[in-house]
């Protein structure tokens, strides 16, 4: 990805941004106004209309149904004549699916060397070998008809003292649990609160059921070992308070071993970060996106792990993942995970276009393609080594995809249940998502959104888009800022309390 010379003084050159020599269309660095000129690919053109910051103007004249690039890949195709200088967006630019043809592999390649000597942080060693990078005790639900006792024992713990060393007791509610077909819907459920319970960053759980739900607190307590966790239902127990206090109980002991937990110096390998976006504007693809791409691979070299994740938003840009896969095998399971999701969409009538938001597009984006091509940046350049299903263990090194929704909370959610131990969450919009046990850092697109929502971002890329800092300085940052994060620093997110956590249901209720 190339960027144009940008300065902050606006001049023909620097107002708008050509990412690839053979773009249709350039991004508007600053709002753009009729009779103003523009130099891009060489030649001076004059706006037509006014183009909103973030969006696109024509750089190339383009006939109905022919294909706009960005990136140097196809977007979508023209729905009216389009002229040099006018604005590019929902008016005159469709959604096509199209066709793409994949290249795959023709041997199997590996990750470089690792070096000879590797950055460490702070962590908890796990039993396992995996790192924490907080000291949680969890208390988990089995179900809907559990969740209010179990807000209520971690509620419990909010205004007493904790050791220094324990994060917090953090309690996983959720609306599920029962009313399920039996099959790939519970199966998934379970594998997901297992991720939760049995995670590097968790030290001691609690799981409660009402008793005769389908998912069954049994199952949980005969797979991990008894010092991990503890187990109660209301209906054997004796109902709210008598499982409160239980679970409250049980709790302290967890606290009490914990408290004896020391961080120590681990190597940076056993970082495992997690790879979201959410409220994505047009900048996202220039700036936060190609930065974090660039601290996945510093991951990657040291033989660490970067979990690429949200099927719908690869689609469109998973011929650039095939390309890159480690093997066949690797490529072939992640297209059969993208023509899951799209069988899956089908049976509610829907398309992988219904993605963007409304906030994605009045940040500019105008179809599935564009955002994806923007959103798996994120995953660097080195290969693809493996593809994990929704809340899989991941078992890494390198870099990694997770099929999970778009949807940020169960995108996150899936992360954490295959043991992301870290979270990088860019946005262009803004963005507030954290998760109950695994530190999330926001790193804002543009800096503008970085200073109205300063409250809630970690870090800025929007200086990229100003000629203040390039791609592999901020990526730099970026991977710093993790190792700082995995160490002990608490971000924006955890200081304000957010937990969100939302299982992806995939079956019908009953």
């Amino acid at each position: 990805m190339s960027f144009v010379d940008i300065h902050p003084a606006a001049t023909p050159a620097n107002r708008v941004i050509l990412l690839h020599p053979a773009d249709s269309v350039a991004v508007a660095r600053l709002p753009l106004e009729p009779g103003q000129t523009i130099l891009a690919a060489g030649r001076e053109i004059r706006v037509r209309q006014p183009v909103p910051a973030g969006h696109k103007v024509a750089i190339r004249h383009a006939v109905p149904g022919e294909n706009l690039l960005r990136y140097g890949q196809v977007i979508g195709r023209a729905s009216a004549l389009i002229e040099p200088g006018e604005h590019v967006h929902l008016h005159n630019l469709s959604f096509d699916e199209g066709s793409r043809e994949y290249r795959f592999p023709a041997q199997e390649r590996g990750l470089p060397p690792p070096p000879a000597e590797a950055p460490a942080f702070l962590g908890y060693l796990r039993p396992d070998g995996r790192a924490g990078t907080r000291n949680y005790i969890a208390v988990a639900a089995a179900s809907n008809c559990a969740s209010h006792v179990a807000e209520l024992v971690a509620q419990h713990f909010l205004s007493r003292p904790l050791p220094e060393n324990v994060d917090g007791v953090a309690a996983f509610p959720h609306a599920d649990g029962c009313g399920h077909s039996i099959g790939p819907d519970t199966e998934q459920l379970h594998r997901v609160l297992r991720g939760v319970i049995d995670h590097p960053n968790v030290a001691g759980a609690v799981i409660l059921g009402l008793g005769c739900e389908i998912n069954q607190i049994g199952r949980y307590l005969a797979e991990l070992p008894p010092e991990l966790l503890d187990g109660f239902t209301l209906q054997e127990t004796g109902g709210t308070p008598a499982t409160v206090e239980a679970g409250v109980r049980a709790v302290e002991r967890h606290i009490e071993r914990a408290a004896a937990m020391r961080r120590a110096s681990l190597p940076a390998s056993k970082i495992v970060l997690g790879l979201n976006c959410g409220g994505s504007d047009s900048f996202s693809g220039i700036t936060a996106n190609p930065a974090l791409g660039v601290c996945s691979d510093m991951l990657a070299a040291i033989r660490a792990t970067a979990v690429l994740a949200e099927t719908p938003e690869i689609f469109g840009a998973e011929h650039l993942l095939v390309e890159r896969a480690a093997s066949r095998a690797v490529a072939e399971r992640l297209l059969e995970m993208v023509a899951s999701y799209k069988r899956y969409l089908s049976r509610f009538g829907g398309s992988f276009d219904d993605n963007p938001s409304p906030g994605n597009k009045e940040g500019g984006l105008t179809t599935i393609l564009e955002k994806s091509l923007g959103a798996v940046a994120k995953g660097g350049t080195l290969p693809l080594m493996e593809v994990a299903d929704y809340g899989e263990r991941v078992r890494g090194p390198g870099l990694v995809f997770m099929n999970t929704p778009g949807y940020d909370p169960v995108s996150l959610t899936g992360l954490a249940a295959g043991g992301v131990n870290v979270i990088c969450f860019t946005t262009g919009r803004g963005s507030a998502i954290g998760f109950p046990t695994v530190p999330v850092i926001k790193i804002a697109s543009n800096s503008a959104t970085f200073r109205r929502m300063s409250a809630n971002m970690d870090l800025d890329a929007g200086p990229i888009a100003e000629g203040a800092a390039t791609v592999e300085e901020t990526g730099r940052r970026i991977f710093d800022f993790v190792l700082e994060t995995a160490s002990g620093r608490r971000t924006a997110s955890e200081r304000h309390g957010h937990r969100e956590f939302v299982p992806w249901r995939i079956g019908p209720v009953l």
